[in-house]
């Protein structure tokens, strides 16, 4: 079994007619995502978006900056 809080890549969604986003199976099972839960939606950049439970907003913040080079190399491979 995956580590609890390791970071992973859970696949693609694609924009419904409505603006809809449906989040990956996977992910919605390991984030304990339920219906009705309130997600707080970042805009990074001019395209860019990330999403966290509203009561995971710290821990988020947390995150994004210990990651921030794997990030950035992530970046710099797909240009």
């Amino acid at each position: 079994m995956p580590k609890k809080d390791v970071e992973r890549f859970y696949g693609t969604a694609t924009v419904g007619e409505k603006g809809q986003v449906v989040i990956p199976c996977e992910a919605r099972e390991r984030m304990k995502l339920q219906k009705g839960d309130k997600l707080l939606v970042f805009g990074m950049g001019c395209d860019m978006i990330a999403f966290t439970k509203l009561s995971n907003i710290e821990k988020f913040a947390s995150s994004l900056s210990s990651q921030l080079e794997t990030i950035r190399d992530v970046i710099n491979k797909t240009k």
